[in-house]
């Protein structure tokens, strides 16, 4: 009788926990994003100055600690992936998975993507191509030549597959190792345990630390929300003659931020997981459809020559600050991409160590470094491939459409000259906002999480905090796109984006030395 009411009493316990807040971390972090929100209503215009002064600040006063922390959380996951420390069990050797592999690796790959592969999957190859923006000014390459397609595929191959899917499942596995195998809370601050000891957890260090995590993951959903609100505005421009602008760009915000509010109030099981599945079977057609239509020939080829051209390159790119190639391609680029993959970082690391209990380390990696590292190249091998050969071949001269309706808005017409285009376009504008949903769903789950105290990794916080969390960030990036929107379309976005990525940094490098003590130097714990 008394071990059934000790039993009572903890889940009593457990429920009180479940619903208090951590007002610490809750109260500043909802300040900053909330005043963010209610400042670009009253003067979006000191929104964009604060952000673009943050942007141009990080990037180029910090540009080389990106570049030398970046290549350090890939070969730091590279020797856990490959050595005997990958055989270790997340929650022990009797730890049994919860979801299936195909659903795992859905929720892994879609929850991180956001809108990113679709947006740049065309443009991107074309801008350096042309050098639209001035891209190709410092390299030595002659935009519009044989040689800038190489360099333009092998550059996208670096921005967007094993280095940035690096930061992302190192942050990961520093939180499911440590929340999993030595039992700590899970938290952002927990993952500093190996440096700092227990007391990182407390006081006002747990606040701080997890408060800036907050931050940069709103910060950068914000951004992400606005660079989809640009393609998907454009694309209604260029293929339905509907005028992008405020009000199409609410009534996308609405659209997107209903999907997603209503797939995380569903929580991890029933909201997440299913949209994650579908947004993964649409991207899996998606890339069928393309290579079956697409210059086949030249995508194996020119996809094969940019991997050489990076691996060749591999040293310059990843340790250059801007001072080697350019700022036009470095700080636009790279380390916009740097910073708000390191925005995005130990939040996801939170999600992605939530989803893969019970799974070796070496399976860890695989799902979240290593195949949706494998998807980016051949996303952008078979998307980037097929728009180059079109713009050399002059079949359609995206890079004119860029050049006068903003950064995003080649893939619309690159879209219109595909077969079965009519059917194409509405169906990968959908994509789009489940793109986005999947992303937004799984973080701001995250972030609620992270305002609760002792919440467990099986429960789902208030709903309240999830709905609050989403209407700050869909606010947030509708003015940025509204009034912000800059020579590329998506200026204001950008320079949100490396804001976040920036307010995090230095927990980052904290996370990734601690990754070296815990595995390298500690007792590795099997749970």
């Amino acid at each position: 009788m008394l071990l059934k009411n000790e039993k009572v009493n903890a889940k009593k316990l457990m429920e009180k926990n479940k619903r208090k807040t951590r007002k610490g971390v809750f109260l500043p972090a909802f300040l900053v994003v909330g005043g963010g929100a209610v400042l670009g209503i009253v003067n979006n215009q000191l929104l964009t100055d604060i952000s673009m002064n943050g942007f141009v600040g990080s990037l180029r006063g910090l540009g080389w600690l990106y570049q030398i922390i970046s290549i350090v959380a890939l070969i730091i996951v590279s020797l856990v992936t490959f050595s005997k420390i990958g055989n270790v069990r997340l929650g022990g050797e009797d730890a049994k998975p919860k979801f299936h592999f195909g659903a795992w690796f859905a929720m892994a790959l879609t929850g991180g993507i956001a809108t990113g592969v679709i947006t740049y999957g065309v443009n991107e190859p074309i801008i350096y191509f042309n050098s639209i923006y001035g891209e190709m000014e410092k390299t030595g390459v002659e935009p519009g030549t044989s040689l800038a397609a190489i360099y333009a595929m092998g550059r996208s191959f670096y921005n967007w597959s094993f280095i940035p899917y690096a930061m992302y499942s190192l942050s990961g596995l520093v939180v499911a190792y440590m929340y999993f195998n030595r039992k700590t809370s899970l938290s952002v601050s927990a993952t500093l345990i190996p440096l700092f000891g227990e007391k990182v957890t407390k006081g006002i260090w747990t606040s701080i630390i997890d408060t800036l995590a907050v931050l940069a993951i709103a910060l950068g959903l914000a951004s992400s929300l606005g660079a989809g609100l640009a393609l998907v505005g454009s694309g209604l421009e260029a293929t339905y003659g509907i005028q992008q602008g405020p009000l199409v760009w609410l009534i996308l915000t609405i659209i997107i931020t209903v999907t997603f509010t209503l797939s995380s109030l569903k929580g991890l099981d029933k909201g997440i997981r299913i949209l994650s599945d579908v947004n993964a079977k649409v991207f899996y057609v998606l890339l069928i459809v393309l290579v079956v239509i697409g210059p086949t020939l030249y995508i194996f080829r020119t996809s094969t020559a940019g991997l050489g051209y990076w691996l060749q390159n591999f040293w310059q790119w990843g340790l250059d600050p801007i001072d080697l190639g350019g700022e036009a391609l470095v700080m636009w680029w790279t380390l916009y991409d740097w910073a708000i993959w390191i925005a995005y970082a130990p939040l996801m690391g939170i999600y992605l160590a939530v989803i893969s209990h019970g799974r070796t380390i070496r399976q860890f990696m695989i799902v979240n470094w290593i195949l949706p590292a494998v998807f980016s190249v051949i996303w952008f091998g078979i998307w980037g491939g097929t728009a180059l050969h079109w713009q050399q071949n002059k079949i359609v001269d995206l890079a004119s459409t860029i050049k006068n309706s903003g950064a995003v808005a080649g893939l619309w017409s690159f879209l219109g000259h595909m077969p079965f285009g009519s059917i194409i376009i509405p169906v990968l504008m959908l994509t789009l906002i489940l793109s986005f949903a999947t992303a937004a769903d799984s973080m701001v789950r995250t972030i609620s999480v992270l305002c609760t105290v002792n919440i467990r990794h099986d429960e789902e916080p208030a709903q309240w905090k999830k709905l609050i969390w989403a209407l700050s960030i869909a606010i947030i990036g509708f003015v940025m796109v509204t009034f912000a929107g800059g020579a590329q379309g998506v200026d204001g976005v950008k320079y949100l984006a490396a804001l976040g990525g920036s307010t995090v940094l230095f927990v980052f490098v904290l996370q990734v030395i601690s990754a070296i003590k815990m595995f390298f130097f500690d007792k590795v714990e099997k749970g």
